[in-house]
């Protein structure tokens, strides 16, 4: 999903194979966008493998603290789901790791491996219908 600072930025949900960006949105938070449309933020779902291309790169929140993430992959996370005006949005690292999207840096590349099962089902399902429904029609 889009966190609540990017309710007011048109977006779409994630596909299997998207290519994405991180990207900083206007009110200040950093989510994913493709590149076809900037403005336009990615939403994923809480379970969504990616793969970056490189090692992903956080904010550096002390001159002290690394920056580097140490693995190009992670899942995609909801935390903090109680408190209502703080982000959610946030990357599990193999390491167990979490780190809230709008603290990674921007222009990272990632691609989508694999959305959640319960996505898939609901592609799949509405997919099945639609094509019902067209095959009902005379």
């Amino acid at each position: 999903m889009c966190d609540f600072s990017l309710h007011a930025v048109k977006s779409r949900p994630a596909e299997v194979g998207d290519k994405l960006t991180t990207r900083q949105f206007p009110f200040g938070t950093r989510g994913f966008s493709a590149p076809e449309d900037i403005n336009v933020a990615v939403c994923l779902r809480p379970g969504t493998e990616l793969s970056f291309t490189d090692e992903v790169r956080r904010v550096q929140p002390w001159p002290w603290s690394k920056n580097v993430i140490c693995h190009k992959t992670a899942i995609f996370r909801q935390i903090n789901q109680n408190n209502r005006v703080t982000h959610h949005d946030a990357l599990e690292f193999p390491d167990g790791q979490i780190v809230l999207l709008t603290l990674l840096q921007e222009g990272q590349h990632a691609t989508v491996l694999q959305l959640p099962a319960a996505a898939v089902a609901s592609a799949a399902t509405q997919e099945a219908a639609r094509a019902a429904s067209l095959a009902r029609t005379p």
